[in-house]
This record gives C-alpha cells, sequence and structure tokens, in this order.
C-alpha cells in the first residue's frame, strides 16, 4: 500500500484536529498539571461532565471520575460536577464557575470534605437543589457524587450540551488514522445532533399532548366565564353607573379577551397558567361590581373555591379531607359553605382522565398548571397535601414535565434569558440562582448560608 505524503501544513492541521478529539471524547478525568483556576474547571466542564482537581485527586479515582461522567452522558442532562481540594477559594465559587462556563446547567462541587450545589431555575428549582443536596450530605466523595448524580438526573430539564460530544477513544495515529478520525469526529458529531434533536422533538409531544388534555378544560373555564358576562344585567350608561363599576366592568371584559388569546397562543403545559390567572382576576371583578351595584362593602380579595374555580372567588374557609387524606381548610364558595354544613358534598370540578370522570385534584399531573393559575400565591401547596396532584407537583421532576412555580411547588416560572438546560447562554443568567439560599445552613451541616454565590455546606 503506497504511503500517504501529508505537507506540514496538513500535519498540523490534523494534529490539532486530532487534540481537539482527545478534548471531546475524554472522560472528565484532568492530567495531573491541571491548573485549578476557575477558567481551567470551567475549560474543562465544556468539555467533560466530571473534573477532578490533581490536587483531589484522593477524593474520586479516575475509574470513578470516567463512570461518573459515562452515566451523565449517557442520561443526555446538564449536570456538571467538580471535585476540588479543601484550600479552594469559595467566595463567589458557583456564581464565576457558572459564568465562566457559559452553559445553563446544575453544577455540583465536592470541595475536600464539603458538598453544595447550584442550578439555573430553568433546569432545577432552588427547592429541588437544596433538598437533593440535604439529602447527599455527610457521605464520602464517590458515594455522595453518585448518589446526588442518580438523584438530580432524573429531574434535570434540559440536555446535555453539544460540546461534550461522544465516548470514544483517541488513536493518536498520524496520516490516514487522523484523516479517518476526522471523518469519524463529524460523524459523531452529526449523530450526537441528531439524539439531541429526537430527544427535543419527544420531549415537545409530550408536552403538546399535556396541553391538549388541558385545553378541553380551560375552553370550558373560558366559556363559563363568557357565559357570566352575557347573562350580566349591567350597562356602563345605566342610570346609578358610575366611573368605578365601569373600571370593575371593563377590567372583567379585558380579562376574557386575554384569556381567549392567551390560550390561543399557548404551547406548552405552563402557559396555561396565565390563562387561569386572568380568569380568576376576571371573576373578582365581577364580585366587586355586583358590590357595588347593591351598595354592600367591597369583598377582600380571596382564592377561587376550591371545588371549582367556576364558582368564582371564596367567601370562607371550612374543613375538608381528601379520601384517606388528613382535613385542612380550604376556601369555599357560599353555596359549598353550606353543602358542608349541611353534611353534604360539595359540587367539585371533575374531569376527563383514562379512567374516566375524576375530581381535578386526582386526574394526574397535567392539571398542575391549570390549578396553579386559580390557587398561586403559596395556597396550592397546603390544599393539595395528600392527593394525587399535590403528591405529583411535590416531587423535583414535575418541573421538568409540567413547567416549575405552579402554586410555589416548584421554582421561578421558566427560566432566565429564554435559555434551556445544556444551551450556551454565557454570562446571560440570573446570579440568584447561584448565590446563597440565606437558610444560614441545614441541620448542623449547612450549606447556602454563604453570600453572593459563596460555598456553604460543611
Amino acid at each position: 500500500m503506497k504511503a500517504v505524503v501529508l505537507s506540514r501544513a496538513a500535519l498540523q492541521f490534523l494534529i490539532a484536529l486530532a487534540a481537539a478529539a482527545a478534548a471531546v471524547l475524554c472522560t472528565g478525568v484532568p492530567s495531573a498539571d491541571a491548573a485549578t483556576s476557575v477558567s481551567a474547571v470551567a475549560q474543562a466542564l465544556r468539555q467533560s461532565p466530571v473534573y477532578v482537581d490533581p490536587a483531589a485527586s484522593g477524593q474520586l479515582s479516575a475509574a470513578d471520575a470516567a463512570a461518573l461522567a459515562k452515566r451523565i452522558k449517557e442520561a443526555d442532562k446538564p449536570l456538571f460536577v467538580a471535585v476540588l481540594p479543601a484550600g479552594y477559594p469559595t467566595r463567589n465559587l458557583f456564581t464565576d464557575l457558572r459564568t465562566a462556563t457559559g452553559v445553563t446547567g446544575a453544577y455540583a462541587v465536592r470541595l475536600g470534605d464539603r458538598f453544595d450545589a447550584r442550578a439555573d431555575s430553568a433546569v432545577l428549582s432552588r427547592t429541588a437543589v437544596r433538598n437533593l443536596v440535604t439529602s447527599v450530605q455527610g457521605e464520602n466523595a464517590k458515594t455522595q457524587l453518585h448518589d446526588f448524580t442518580d438523584r438530580a438526573l432524573p429531574t434535570l430539564r434540559g440536555t446535555a450540551p453539544a460540546s461534550w460530544g461522544g465516548a470514544g477513544r483517541d488513536g493518536g495515529v498520524p496520516g490516514t488514522a487522523l484523516i479517518t478520525l476526522g471523518a469519524v469526529l463529524v460523524l459523531g458529531g452529526a449523530g450526537a445532533y441528531a439524539l439531541v434533536h429526537r430527544g427535543r422533538k419527544r420531549k415537545e409531544a409530550e408536552q403538546r399532548a399535556a396541553l391538549d388534555r388541558l385545553r378541553t378544560v380551560v375552553d370550558e373555564d373560558i366559556t363559563a366565564f363568557g357565559e357570566e358576562l352575557d347573562r350580566l344585567d349591567f350597562h356602563p350608561a345605566e342610570p346609578g353607573a358610575d366611573d368605578a363599576m365601569r373600571a370593575d366592568y371593563e377590567r372583567a371584559l379585558d380579562a376574557y379577551e386575554q384569556a381567549k388569546q392567551s390560550m390561543a397562543r399557548a404551547g406548552r403545559p405552563e402557559d396555561v397558567r396565565a390563562v387561569t390567572q386572568r380568569l380568576e382576576d376576571g371573576r373578582f371583578s365581577l364580585a366587586q361590581l355586583a358590590a357595588r351595584r347593591e351598595r354592600r362593602p367591597l369583598p377582600e380579595r380571596r382564592p377561587p373555591c376550591f371545588f371549582d374555580p367556576r364558582h368564582g372567588p371564596s367567601v370562607a374557609d371550612a374543613d375538608w379531607a381528601p379520601p384517606g387524606g388528613a382535613p385542612r381548610q380550604v376556601p369555599v364558595c357560599a353555596a359549598d359553605a353550606t353543602r358542608l354544613a349541611d353534611g353534604r358534598d360539595p359540587a367539585v370540578r371533575e374531569v376527563d382522565t383514562d379512567y374516566g370522570r375524576r375530581p381535578y385534584w386526582d386526574a394526574g399531573p397535567a392539571y398542575g398548571p391549570w390549578a396553579g393559575g386559580y390557587f398561586g400565591g403559596g395556597v396550592l401547596p397546603g390544599l393539595l397535601v395528600g392527593t394525587l396532584l399535590g403528591q405529583m407537583m411535590a416531587a423535583p421532576a414535575y418541573a421538568a414535565d409540567y413547567g416549575a412555580g405552579y402554586g410555589d411547588f416548584g421554582g421561578q416560572d421558566g427560566g432566565f434569558g429564554g435559555y434551556d438546560g445544556g444551551d450556551v447562554s454565557g454570562a446571560d443568567f440570573d446570579p440568584g440562582d447561584f448565590g446563597g439560599f440565606g437558610d444560614g445552613g441545614f441541620g448542623g451541616g449547612g450549606f447556602g448560608g454563604g453570600s453572593g454565590g459563596d460555598f456553604g455546606g460543611s
């Protein structure tokens, strides 16, 4: 076989290509002379999900680091893990590391015998991060990092950054082998893109199915509110109407139109929350209008009736317990308050499920956005404790499928700057996600008590 003759320029190009291939295909274990600056750690994390500082190599072996990196890559999630020595500077560590890496994701750091983590809210809520970190405190490095990874991966939103590439082996042979390697890299990059694209398509299909299920219920709500407006015996020019009444009426009409427009634009399940928020606002405006016309005191702002938000704003709290659950107080309309006082069942909003008609709180996780719009501001968690929907929404994985922030079960709505997990967002992120939680410590172990991104727990 005739030997391949390459020019100096071609050799230099192929050698550079081979070096890049080695970086992409590495397992995440740094070389012995790796620098320990934040920039160096970030550069390594852009190439692979796990970085072990040479001075901390006793914490996690090369084989364990490789296995951990392989686990994260196979899960296709934006989780970054760094193992650093005990003396590593901690001030602004997470914020600086996130800025230097420039990738939306979750960042976990083992520093000496301490462990902590932070994440963009688009990927994982602050509550979920806190709970996950607390669950692994006190474990040795290998167990801690593997336990945290196993528990975090199912809850993370988004996909792995494209810069990680795929697993492989570096041949390191010049000439024909390098050309082959370059071709493999190109094909591998195309394959990685196809996998990411397929995963996102699957996610989009699941969200569309959840939205379609919600659409029927929300359309019923919009129609019911429109019928209330049609039945309303009020005209802005009627005798006795004043500016306050006209303003109430106009707000109700605006809420109706905005709800229809928001539902028409909805592309994800979490978009439904804005629709039910507007319907709740509109019904409160009608309640104010009715009070002004009847010369009654204006009603206080209360959540809608728990049993069916179409009943309008609640007038009182009543004791109620779901089947097999603990009693709690729920906001009720006047009619349901009377039914409960008489020992009768309330008029419950039921929706279609695969098992027939069920109360909305036992109909599955897709109804979280719908309920969250009606019962936001911290009210919803206490109402749904012990119900199927409450159990699902309290799980960290809920936000990955149905969006965060419904009734304060999850983190902030959506992400910051519109980036998803794994996207290259540079410094465009909310620094609050990577600062201290302000809890002053958990169980004496403590994490999140620092400020400005200080390293927390011990």
